[in-house]
């Protein structure tokens, strides 16, 4: 395992030494599970070279042992969405740990969502019932399928960050990396992938522990202990939360493997005073859809809801601004950096033409890969890379659209601004 500077917690050598005796015994006494997989309790590859700790757990330890209260929360995509998987066994372990607390646990997982839309979204999903203790953090997949940059990539995860060190100087935070068949081949050839050194920037700036199960699942299926199909594939079977969740209880074993001190108490943890990106999503947040000063060919929809297709739970019967037809226009005056819409982005959506502050306009192709048989919930950063201040917004619908689309339709659910 690779230990940060600033913890202090474990010896290295005690734990390997403890942890070979402990593997060890359970070989001995586990059979692998039928059809020659292993079940995760008896995997001999140890999961400690794939965890960082840096700054550590210390935080949420805290609060779970005195307070007798903690809020978690799980923000994501549909991996940590879905019901009875990695997220649900955390829970578990965590009740267990900490039998006389009463956890409040926040599932943030929407499908199909990346780090573009994850600080915009941060405070409604996963803050506004009060005060979270602990954050996990899983963009590492949907950041890489839905294309984001390196750049987009940092901003998203250091927005998220800066947003949950402001709402609790003290919140402990975990960001894993999710494996999926690109990763995978990237790791066999000797490399990190692009999003993981994206994040991992975000991570080490700010001390903040992470877990490469990317890497951790590649090699244990290299080591024979079982394989992709067995594992579930990129939205894992059962048995591949478990092998989440089973590396995940390994970093609570290090964090937490000695006494807390008598006088453990909660400390604040350090906000540097330089971003790794300025322009970062810190201060990103939505802008209601009626600071729109719709000029033509726009309509409030104040419950949208899907007529052919499917969507993502969340994204029907709620507000948004539609428009159908070619030359819709609409201005919104905004304060920031950034200026972006989510929009579910369907088998009828056209291009749009957008303009800041009465300069160039740039379109935006809205169908993606997925419209075609989804309305599927997504991020256009329309300009990211403003000066501080005031700007004018100029959106409209053309007449152009992607080839395989049937429409010239725009759904925005919210404007963000930054």
């Amino acid at each position: 395992m690779k230990n940060g500077t600033s913890t202090g917690q474990f010896h290295p050598t005690k734990i390997a030494a403890g942890l070979g005796i402990l593997i060890a015994l359970m070989v001995m006494v586990a059979p692998p599970a039928p059809g020659g997989q292993r079940t995760p309790s008896t995997m001999p590859l140890a999961s400690d070279a794939y965890m960082t700790l840096r700054r550590g757990l210390a935080n949420c330890r805290a609060r779970f042992a005195e307070g007798k209260t903690g809020r978690v929360a799980f923000l994501g995509g549909s991996i940590t969405h879905m019901a009875n998987g990695w997220r649900s066994m955390v829970c578990r372990s965590l009740q267990k740990r900490f039998a006389r607390t009463e956890f409040e646990f926040i599932d943030a997982g929407i499908p199909s969502t990346d780090t573009a839309l994850g600080p915009f979204r941060l405070q409604r999903d996963a803050f506004s019932r009060g005060r979270v203790d602990l954050l996990f953090v899983e963009f590492a997949v949907n950041d890489q399928t839905n294309g984001r940059t390196a750049t987009e990539s940092v901003r998203g995860m250091e927005g998220i960050v800066r947003q949950a060190r402001r709402h609790n100087p003290s919140i402990d935070i975990v960001v894993l990396y999710f494996v999926d068949p690109p990763k995978m081949d990237l790791v066999r050839q000797g490399k990190t992938p692009p999003v993981i050194v994206s994040h991992e920037k975000v991570t080490r700036h700010y001390g903040i522990p992470s877990i490469d199960l990317a890497r951790e699942v590649t090699d244990r299926i290299d080591a024979g202990e079982f394989d992709w199909k067995a594992f579930g594939g990129l939205h894992p079977a059962p048995f591949g939360h478990r092998v989440y969740a089973r590396s995940i209880d390994r970093l609570f074993d290090i964090a937490w493997q000695q006494a807390a001190p008598a006088n453990a108490r909660v400390r604040l943890h350090p906000i540097p005073a330089m971003p790794v990106d300025l322009l970062n999503y810190g201060r990103g947040r939505f802008a209601d859809l009626k600071r729109a000063h719709v000029i033509s060919g726009w309509q409030h929809v104040s419950s949208w809801t899907v007529k052919q297709g499917a969507t993502r739970p969340g994204f029907r019967d709620v507000p948004m601004l539609v428009a159908a037809e070619p030359g819709a226009t609409l201005k919104m005056t905004f304060t920031g950096t950034a200026v972006g819409i989510l929009v579910v982005a369907g088998f009828d959506v056209g291009e749009i033409e957008f303009a800041i502050d009465g300069g160039r306009a740039k379109r935006v192709d809205q169908f993606t890969q997925w419209s075609s048989r989804l309305h599927i919930p997504w991020v256009y950063m329309l300009d990211a890379d403003l000066i501080a201040g005031k700007h004018e917004l100029t959106l409209r619908t053309t007449s152009q659209k992607n080839p395989k689309s049937r429409g010239h339709a725009c759904r925005i659910l919210k404007f963000l601004v930054n």
